[in-house]
């Protein structure tokens, strides 16, 4: 039987390296007339956040902020997100940030005006149909780091703060009609916080690479960014004002979000509530159990990992790719382990129960039990 698949590919990108400037003509060229700028507390206050919104009010759309956002956002950062919203009769989000602020920023966009919970709009079977389509907010997205993707991509995730779970929101309408990325953004991260979004894209295209589904236009685009992560992030580590790199990180971000609809696995699905339980930096925390998870799932994907290996130019095949991942930890200063970023042996039934139930486990090619996954836990501590 022939193959047989549902595809879709992302939006407007305006790339390159003072496209920054392009924002107010970017939200009239969508119908944004009063945006609000959606950004994290850490960002808040900066100068490329500054620069921003003097572009907005310079060009006539105000200069409104929100930036109650969490490392790991939840609906009440949504819910005093929408209280501005409203309060400033906005019609447009400016996601500028992080993942957190990209996905936050989406979640106020969706449920403006919805009649339904976010949590009926979870990433489960045609539960998006549930939302208004006409009542979402127009979205442009600005990423100010090279790891989630967000800034391509139709979903958000929202932490539930009653359960500890984190949820994926799904819907058409939350692909950015524009994203602007402008490597210049990203060069006053923090060094930890490059390592981990960086680390975050690799985990995208390489769970991409190795999902077991048919989507080979992910498949070559999640290989292609395996190489832009391996050859630019440990160079953006060490000269953070390096803009090829830069550019090349933000490319390899955006391609591991496009690459993913082919399916994420294990390292999301354990990362996930690690995240929700200890608030644990995302990427960070799939940089972490990434080795782990190559070799529990060497059975299904050794013959994959080693032509991926052979393009990327490492020796050795699988064990070959395997040391590379470690030595880019090591040179990035990874935590070795999830007893190092302070997770409990005590918690290691809860958290499995949780893996088990995020939707990330359905793409992982070993398929993921009870036994196996507990006893991945384990060796991940």
């Amino acid at each position: 039987m022939s193959p047989r698949a549902n595809w879709s590919y992302p939006t407007a990108v305006k790339f390159g390296a003072g496209r920054i400037s392009e924002l107010a003509a970017q939200c009239e060229a969508v119908g944004i007339t009063k945006p609000l700028l959606v950004t994290d507390k850490a960002l808040a206050s900066l100068p490329i956040t500054k620069q921003a919104l003097d572009i907005l009010e310079n060009a006539g759309l105000g200069r409104a902020v929100f930036s109650e956002v969490d490392p790991n956002p939840n609906e009440k950062n949504m819910e005093a997100g929408l209280a501005v919203y409203r309060a400033g009769k906005h019609d447009g989000v400016v996601c500028f940030g992080g993942g957190s602020a990209l996905d936050l920023g989406k979640m106020i966009a969706l449920m403006v005006d919805q009649k339904v919970s976010v949590w009926d709009l979870e990433d489960i079977g045609d539960w998006w149909t549930r939302a208004d389509a006409s009542k979402i907010a127009p979205i442009i997205a600005v990423p100010t780091t090279a790891g989630t993707g967000s800034e391509v991509g139709r979903a958000g995730v929202l932490t539930n703060t009653a359960t500890h779970k984190k949820k994926i929101i799904f819907h058409p309408k939350l692909l950015p009609s524009v994203t602007i990325c402008d490597p210049e953004l990203t060069v006053g991260m923090p060094r930890f916080i490059t390592a981990g979004t960086g680390m975050d894209a690799l985990a995208h295209c390489l769970e991409a690479y190795s999902s077991p589904f048919y989507h080979p236009m992910s498949q070559g685009i999640a290989l292609e960014g395996m190489r832009l992560v391996f050859e630019n992030l440990p160079r953006v580590y060490d000269v953070p004002d390096d803009l090829d790199a830069r550019a090349n990180m933000m490319s390899a971000a955006a391609m591991g979000a496009v690459a993913f609809q082919k399916g994420l696995g294990a390292i999301h699905s354990l990362s996930h509530p690690v995240g929700a339980v200890y608030g644990t930096h995302h990427g960070t925390t799939n940089a972490v159990v990434m080795p782990m998870v190559l070799e529990f799932n060497r059975p299904k994907i050794e013959t994959l990992i080693e032509r991926a290996a052979a393009y990327l130019g490492f020796k050795g095949g699988f064990a070959g790719f395997h040391d590379q991942i470690m030595e880019l930890r090591a040179k990035l200063n990874i935590p070795a382990n999830l007893s190092a970023m302070g997770v409990q042996f005590a918690d290691l039934d809860m958290l499995t129960e949780m893996a088990l139930e995020d939707p990330s486990c359905g793409g992982n090619p070993v398929e993921m039990t009870r036994e196996n996954t507990r006893a991945l836990f384990d060796a991940c501590m």
